[in-house]
């Protein structure tokens, strides 16, 4: 078997099974060694902190839906404009094509962090579950998120349990000091 190949099925095995385990897991793998891990967390405290400030005096949950998903596409729109910006003052060049594609799917790493909080909203706007409970899934999986993505850095950087359970402590606390500074303010 090839590096990279998933494991042939055994007796009694689901080859559909393991294909598509096998495809689940080169898909994480693929993103784990991607900058998009930087660029979701990112736009995860970006939607983590609109939804904080939003909290205490909430628009109907379609509004608050609206402002998420349009403050993660100014934020991906704004970070690819930077990155263009950017590359052609450094290179005196004007940026084109497979460049300018692969600097807006970059983007769109950003705008899906900061916008995933909007599908709870979504949900609350269709009746699903209430404003209240979207503003605490929205919040807790934003934290949550940016914890396991410290874990697993740790982990696949070398570090142990304890050590990969400290690290996601320590990003995590961005996400935790926006929500206590919430809490403190109100």
């Amino acid at each position: 078997m090839a590096p990279g190949e998933p494991p042939s099925p055994g007796p009694g095995d689901t080859p559909g099974i393991i294909t598509t385990v096998s495809r689940l897991r080169a898909t994480i793998e693929d993103h784990l060694g991607s900058r998009d891990v930087a660029r979701v967390i990112y736009g995860s405290i970006i939607g983590l902190a609109l939804v904080v400030a939003l909290e205490d005096h909430p628009p109907a949950a379609g509004a608050v839906a609206a402002s998420v998903a349009g403050a993660a596409l100014a934020v991906g729109l704004a970070e690819a404009y930077s990155e263009i910006v950017g590359a052609e003052a450094r290179t005196r060049k004007p940026v084109h094509g497979a460049s300018v594609r692969v600097l807006v799917r970059d983007a769109a790493a950003v705008t899906f962090g900061a916008a995933f909080p909007a599908l709870f909203f979504v949900f609350a706007a269709a009746g699903v579950i209430d404003i209240d409970l979207a503003f605490k899934l929205a919040k807790w999986t934003g934290l949550g998120l940016i914890s396991v993505y410290g874990f697993v850095a740790a982990r696949l950087s070398g570090s142990g349990v304890g050590g990969a359970l400290l690290h996601a402590a320590a990003v995590g606390g961005v996400g935790g000091a926006l929500i206590a500074l919430k809490a403190l303010v109100h």
